[in-house]
C-alpha cells in the first residue's frame, strides 16, 4: 500500500484510535531488536531546523530495578518536588477534564479518592516501571525551548504508536520528573541534561480493567476555530466560520 490509498489510512487511523494508556504489563521479555526497531522508526519525527533534541535512556533487567528501587525509596520518603504536571491555575476545562480522570481512574481500581494512603501507594506503581520489562527515560538540554519540547513529544509520540502497531503497550509517566536528583544520579545524567519523562512499555495484560479503560475526547467543535471558507461546504479549506 501507498501513501494515500483507502487501505493504508484506514490501518493508521485504527491505530491512532485503538492505542490505549496501559497500566498493567505480562512478564513477556521484549526483544532488544524489538526497542532498536521501534526508535529506529521514532527517530523520524519532524523537529525544529532538524534539530533533533531528543536523548533517550533505555533501562532493562538489573539496570531498571535499581532506578526503580532508587525512585522507589525517594518515593516512600516523600523527598520529591513539589512538581504538578497541571498547574492550579490552569484553565477550569482543563481542571475539570483532570478530575474527570481521577474520577473514572480511582473508581476503576477501587481507591476512595479521599485516602490518601491508597493514592500515595496506587503512585508508587509508576516507580516500578507497572513492572513492564521496559523502561526509559525522555531527555533534553534544558537550555532549549519550547518549540524543542514539542520536538521531543513528537519523537515519544511516534515511539508510541509504533509500539502499538507492533502489539506492545506503553504509559507516558510525567511522575518521573518529581524525582530528577534521584535518575541524574543513578543514569549520571550530565549537567544540563533534564528530564522530560519516563515510560514503561512491554506486552499489555489484556484481563486487567485498568487497561480496559476508556477515556473520552472532546469533538473537533470543542477545540477548532474556523476561518474563512472556500465556498465547498465541508471539503478541505471549508468548514464553520467563526463569527
Amino acid at each position: 500500500m501507498d501513501a494515500g490509498d483507502a487501505r493504508y489510512s484506514a490501518v493508521v487511523d485504527e491505530v491512532l484510535r485503538s492505542r490505549r494508556t496501559v497500566r498493567a504489563f505480562e512478564v513477556d521479555e521484549v526483544p532488544i531488536e524489538t526497542v532498536i526497531d521501534l526508535l529506529d522508526v521514532a527517530r523520524h519525527a519532524p523537529s525544529t531546523f532538524n534539530t533533533q533534541p531528543w536523548r533517550v535512556h533505555v533501562l532493562l533487567g538489573d539496570a531498571k530495578r535499581e532506578l526503580s528501587a532508587a525512585l522507589t525509596q525517594a518515593h516512600e520518603a516523600a523527598t520529591g518536588s513539589a512538581h504538578a504536571a497541571i498547574p492550579r491555575a490552569a484553565p477550569q476545562e482543563v481542571r475539570a477534564r483532570q478530575g474527570d480522570f481521577f474520577a473514572r481512574y480511582y473508581a476503576t481500581i477501587g481507591i476512595d479518592p479521599n485516602d490518601a494512603t491508597a493514592r500515595h501507594q496506587q503512585t508508587a506503581r509508576n516507580y516500578a516501571f507497572f513492572d513492564a520489562p521496559v523502561g526509559l527515560i525522555f531527555t533534553l538540554d534544558s537550555s532549549l525551548t519550547h518549540h524543542s519540547w514539542l520536538d521531543l513529544g513528537l519523537f515519544i509520540q511516534n515511539f508510541m504508536i509504533a509500539t502499538h502497531a507492533r502489539g506492545l503497550a506503553t504509559i507516558a509517566q510525567v511522575s518521573f520528573v518529581r524525582y530528577e536528583p534521584v535518575i541524574r544520579a543513578v543514569l549520571g545524567l550530565p549537567d544540563g541534561e533534564t528530564v522530560a519523562c519516563g515510560m514503561s512499555m512491554g506486552v499489555p495484560d489484556r484481563s486487567s480493567d485498568l487497561n480496559r479503560m476508556s477515556m473520552p475526547r472532546e469533538p473537533i467543535s470543542s477545540f477548532v476555530t474556523w476561518h474563512g471558507t472556500s465556498g465547498s461546504g465541508n471539503r478541505l479549506g471549508g468548514g464553520p466560520q467563526a463569527g
